[in-house]
């Protein structure tokens, strides 16, 4: 018998990397890397490329490969910064809170944060309204337009749990590798995990956006607001978010604000100033480090520090003290 001949249609491009047989299994192995130099072995076998391609390929993997080391509390959003809304809450919360909050998933509670019930998706909550709707002047639904649509008088006070768009999602604990839980999205097809503590209380929480950011960088759309500086000069010092990273401000002062033994338990200039004092200090509360920069607590709840404000020494001396 014959053999069909194989066109040049037919044919992958010999220079697209990303078309190589067995590229994609590769990748895969790297997120969940079970052997020593996996990075350079992928680099290599690559086909060859231009130079700003083969840079970008480079950078790329690079950042796969750091993402095959992080663990899933490396990248979760902390507890005190998830939109949740509660299951008895009416329909119209969660639409408000869509709306506020500009998320297109949030997690659904009963009473407590600790007690996820499951999460919310707005296209199913955009369906349910869609579903619900009646023409204006009791007509058929063709051809009608939204200003003519009206909607039954409870359907908005229908509780979240009763609505029937509660969702399941994933639980992870914070040790689970972040690329186990991006392929357990990948498989099941829920875009969004409540990080667990040993102790079943929510950590915080972890979206398949997170875990892809890490590899390929922020990823913003329509909706996202331009990126705000998380620490800004101002007169006598600098503002700062109490989520800005510890070490963005270590690099701007010149200055090593923590000990060694914490380098890695402490990410933000809140976590310092918590560290430093063992509570959470109030607002227009002044904390002194070893090293004489001083930190004025400008926003705090009894939670958590929101901002604050960092005044160097005076001195360029004075930077010389003991650590925390």
């Amino acid at each position: 018998m014959n053999e069909l001949p194989v066109t040049d249609q037919q044919e992958p491009p010999r220079d697209d990397p990303e078309r190589s047989p067995g590229l994609m299994e590769r990748l895969r192995a790297l997120i969940a890397p079970k052997r020593a130099g996996g990075l350079e072995e992928i680099i290599e076998e690559a086909p060859a490329a231009s130079g700003a391609s083969r840079s970008k390929t480079r950078q790329m993997l690079g950042k796969l490969a750091v993402f095959s080391m992080l663990r899933v509390d490396d990248v979760l959003v902390p507890r005190a910064d998830i939109v949740a809304i509660e299951a008895s809450a009416p329909l119209r919360e969660l639409l408000a809170l869509f709306t506020s909050a500009q998320h297109s998933r949030v997690p659904v509670y009963r009473e407590t944060i600790d007690d996820i019930a499951g999460m919310a998706h707005i296209k199913d909550l955009l369906g349910l309204v869609a579903a619900r709707a009646q023409p204006a002047d009791g007509g058929g639904q063709d051809g009608r337009e939204a200003a003519d649509m009206i909607l039954p008088g409870d359907l908005l006070a229908t509780t979240v749990a009763d609505s029937g768009i509660v969702r399941p999602l994933l639980f992870a604990p914070p040790s689970m590798p972040a690329g186990d839980l991006l392929m357990k999205m990948q498989s099941t097809h829920l875009h969004m995990a409540i990080v667990v503590d040993e102790y079943g209380g929510t950590e915080g929480l972890a979206t398949i956006e997170d875990l892809v950011e890490e590899i390929v960088g922020e990823i913003a759309d329509e909706h996202d607001e331009e990126e705000q500086t998380l620490i800004t000069p101002v007169q006598g010092g600098f503002a700062a978010s109490a989520r800005a990273g510890v070490h963005e401000l270590e690099k701007l002062l010149g200055v090593d604000l923590l000990p060694p033994e914490q380098d890695e338990e402490t990410d933000t200039i809140g976590g310092l100033v918590f560290a430093m004092l063992g509570r959470v200090p109030v607002r227009g509360e002044i904390v002194t480090h070893g090293s004489g920069i001083e930190f004025e607590i400008l926003e705090a709840d009894p939670r958590r520090v929101k901002k604050v404000k960092i005044i160097p020494p005076a001195r360029p001396e004075a930077q010389g003290g003991d650590l925390l």
